[in-house]
């Protein structure tokens, strides 16, 4: 399914990024067109002169034409200016296409060249995705996290590292270069058409100024922000309903859960393991459902802590319990193995 999956998007974008191709190249195509009628147009009013007349302005376009691929047409002209047209236009033809189709040809196949545009192509196949802005260390985990949890995601990155950028781009996530707080930026990840956005850059202000721009671009899109103050995080999360978390103690598997729509505590560290709560429903079609208590724990290594089954909670249930569609997990594991139970649930083969 995500090789068919990947196979489609890939040929839309190639699709796409051709059509951009020769939209950049039509003048190439134009002045070609135009240079063909005109010289027809012309060759019609020399033959009069010459007193060797075409039939009509059609059949002296057709026969420029094909003087231009060197398969002339009729007899070969008896007057001197004539015999000069034969020869100078299919230069002129020839130089101004193949130039034209050399650049499109060089451009089609080395889309490294055109690194940008490919990725805003591929971009444009995106759907319901995670738009990732600051791909600093933080922002290569989460992600890799989100890659985990096979979420489409699309990274934004003014001056990213060549190494960094390659790694996520080995992931399968398309990077932008350019300034997340620009407009054409959100637009071009394709701001409109997305589910959330992460914003993890360093800067507190450039992450609230992106975040504000994100919602008047999509009113409804989930916004998870990076704030390095504790109490603004949580008067951002009351006041504007953002995802605040703060970057101290906060590990990159909850930003990515919270943008995938798991609720996800902050790490707490217990003999050296980092350990966090996650609250789970069960989703239609979910690896989860059928299990017992007892499998799930086995399977994930992780503890179930809580079990709310048709309204009723259960805390610590008994290992036979068995997990059904609709109902709520919250458990308790390392970063790690609730990335492996979430993407479970989801579950995206």
């Amino acid at each position: 399914m995500l090789r068919r999956k990947s196979i489609s998007r890939q040929t839309r974008a190639t699709l796409r990024d051709s059509w951009i191709l020769f939209r950049e190249f039509q003048w190439s195509l134009l002045a070609f067109v135009l240079t063909i009628v005109g010289g027809g147009i012309l060759y019609f009013k020399l033959a009069v002169l010459a007193g060797e007349p075409v039939d009509n302005l059609i059949a002296s376009v057709y026969q420029v034409l094909a003087i231009t691929f060197l398969n002339p047409v009729g007899d070969f002209p008896k007057t001197w200016f004539l015999e000069i047209f034969y020869f100078v236009m299919p230069l002129l033809g020839i130089v101004i296409l193949a130039q034209g189709v050399a650049d499109f040809g060089i451009m089609f196949f080395n889309r490294r060249s055109r690194r940008k545009e490919w990725e805003m192509a591929v971009v444009s196949t995106y759907k319901d995705h995670i738009i990732l802005v600051g791909l600093g260390h933080l922002g290569y985990r989460v992600a890799a996290n989100l890659a985990s949890l096979d979420e489409e995601v699309v990274a934004i990155e003014h001056n990213p590292s060549i190494q960094l950028v390659e790694n996520v781009r080995k992931l399968g996530v398309p990077v932008i270069q350019d300034d997340g707080s620009r407009q054409i930026a959100l637009e071009n990840a394709g701001v409109a058409r997305a589910r959330s956005i992460i914003l993890c850059t360093q800067n507190d202000s450039l992450n609230l100024q992106i975040a504000v721009k994100a919602r008047s671009l999509n009113p409804g899109i989930q916004v998870v922000i990076r704030i390095f103050d504790d109490d603004f995080a949580q008067a951002l999360q009351e006041q504007f309903g953002y995802i605040a978390m703060s970057a101290t103690g906060m590990a990159a598997p909850a930003f990515a859960a919270s943008a995938a729509g798991v609720e996800i505590t902050r790490p707490i560290t217990v003999e050296g393991h980092s350990l966090s709560l996650a609250r789970l429903e069960i989703k239609a079609g979910s690896d989860l459902e059928g299990l017992d208590i007892g499998q799930v724990e086995k399977r994930f290594d992780i503890s179930v802590v809580l079990l709310r089954q048709e309204g009723a909670d259960d805390f610590h249930p008994t290992p036979v319990r068995q997990v059904h569609l609709g109902d709520v997990l919250v458990i308790l594991g390392r970063p790690s193995e609730l990335n492996a139970i979430i993407f479970a649930n989801t579950n995206r083969k």
